[in-house]
C-alpha cells in the first residue's frame, strides 16, 4: 500500500520562457499533460499555478531539476531550486525536486518521431517533459511502495 496520502502530483518543467505542466490522475499512477503557462511575472505565473493547484486538488509538486550530465548543478538549476522553493512556500505543499537530465532530450525524439510540425513540436515539448518528469517520479515511488522492492 502506498505511504502516499491520496491526491494529485502536479508537475513543473521550469523554463524562462514557459513552465510545462503535467499532473497524476488522483491514485498517482499515471501522468496527463496540461496548458503550458507561457511566463509573464512571478505574480502572474504564481496565480496561474495557484489556479491549477485548486483545479486539481494537488497534494504535492515535483519540479525537474535540470542537472548538468555530470549531476552538477547548471545556473538554470540553481534558478529552478529556488523556484521550488517559493512553490514550496507559496503554496505550503510539499515540493520534490527531480532529477531531469534527459527528459527534454527524449520528448524532442518522441516528438521527432512522430512526423509533428516542427512549430507544433515547440508547442508541446514542454508539455511533454512535465509527463516524462511525473510519469519518472511516479514510476519510482510505486517501485518503492511496491512489495517486491523488499526482495
Amino acid at each position: 500500500m502506498s505511504s502516499s496520502p491520496p491526491g494529485r502530483i502536479l508537475s513543473l518543467d521550469v523554463g524562462s520562457k514557459t513552465i510545462g505542466l503535467a499532473v497524476s490522475d488522483p491514485l498517482g499512477l499515471t501522468a496527463q499533460g496540461l496548458e503550458t503557462i507561457r511566463r509573464k511575472n512571478k505574480r502572474t505565473d504564481f496565480e496561474q499555478l495557484r489556479q491549477v493547484i485548486a483545479q486539481y486538488e494537488v497534494r504535492e509538486i515535483v519540479v525537474g531539476h535540470p542537472l548538468y550530465m555530470s549531476g552538477d548543478a547548471s545556473p538554470q538549476s540553481r534558478r529552478v531550486s529556488e523556484f521550488a522553493e517559493e512553490v514550496r512556500q507559496r503554496f505550503n505543499l510539499p515540493v520534490h525536486l527531480w532529477d531531469e537530465r534527459l527528459t527534454s532530450t527524449q520528448a524532442n525524439r518522441v516528438l521527432r518521431e512522430s512526423e509533428m510540425s516542427i512549430r507544433r513540436r515547440a508547442e508541446v515539448v514542454d508539455r511533454l517533459a512535465a509527463v516524462l518528469i511525473l510519469q519518472s517520479f511516479l514510476e519510482s515511488r510505486q517501485a518503492l511502495d511496491s512489495p517486491q522492492s523488499a526482495e
